[in-house]
């Protein structure tokens, strides 16, 4: 991904927001993987197959989880915390992060397939 890219939104340093069908062709051609930092009842009720959950209320940038052949996209509800997540990750110096803007909500308003109530 480069700042050339005129897909992408740069909201600020560092701050990738992809679109829903941008993330959804990232999830799937294998190239990133969903960590979404909902908590636990939330994402038990609703989530984006695939994705890995990782709440925001136990982050913690030692056990933040790596997946070393893919690019992370960080996701919530309505991509406030996922936002928040990714200045947190690029505060302890990485460079960059990615994160699905509008969350979840904007994944359903695309007409995007989700997983429920399991």
């Amino acid at each position: 991904m480069s700042r050339e890219d005129p897909e992408m939104s740069f909201s600020e340093i560092g701050l990738i927001e992809l679109d829903p069908s941008q993330v959804k062709a990232l999830l799937d051609s294998g190239e990133a993987v969903l960590v979404d930092v909902r908590e636990d009842d939330e994402f038990a009720e609703e989530h984006i197959e695939g994705s890995v959950l990782y709440p925001m209320s136990d982050f913690e940038i030692e056990t933040w989880p790596n997946f070393p052949d893919r690019k992370i996209v960080i996701s919530c509800l309505g991509g406030v915390r996922s936002a928040a997540v990714a200045r947190k990750l690029i505060s302890a110096g990485q460079g960059w992060a990615v994160h699905l803007k509008g969350g979840l909500n904007a994944w359903r308003d695309a007409g995007l397939p989700t997983v429920t109530g399991v």
